[in-house]
């Protein structure tokens, strides 16, 4: 599988880390705006609307929106995960999180759980080159 040069990335967060996405957004957006953005509903709909970035909606999280970029991720439509979760509050739709976030090790998509994750990812020197990542098929 390769990652091409415009990365797809997909940006999920739970409610009480919408905020600290959305900043790290507006931080990285003459970045990101060199991408292609989807995301879970809410979140979605708050960077898009406070950034100007064009952002593809999915569901909301609890709604199916992390089952959705799981099936992405399955075929080979996501290239980077960054999911600002809360590791401190139980989510109604947990086994939906823990199924997403297995799906994107299984398919060796890098993920980002925090800011510093983020950065890590968004400046390393492979976000605009082609990337060839393991293929699960094989």
């Amino acid at each position: 599988m390769i990652s091409p040069t415009k990365k797809r990335i997909a940006l999920i967060a739970h409610d009480n880390r919408k905020k600290d996405l959305l900043e790290w957004v507006k931080e990285n957006a003459d970045s990101l705006i060199n991408h292609e953005l989807c995301g879970t509903g809410t979140t979605s709909s708050i960077i898009a609307k406070n950034t100007g970035l064009k952002v593809k909606a999915y569901k909301s999280g609890p709604l199916g929106g992390d089952q959705e970029i799981g099936a992405l991720i399955s075929d080979n439509g996501i290239d980077l995960l960054i999911f600002f979760w809360d590791p401190l509050t139980s989510q109604p739709h947990d086994p939906d999180v823990k199924a997403l976030l297995r799906i994107a090790v299984l398919y060796d998509i890098p993920t980002a759980m925090n800011k510093t994750g983020a950065d890590y990812l968004l400046q390393s020197g492979l976000i605009d080159k082609e990337y060839e990542r393991h293929d699960m098929q094989k």
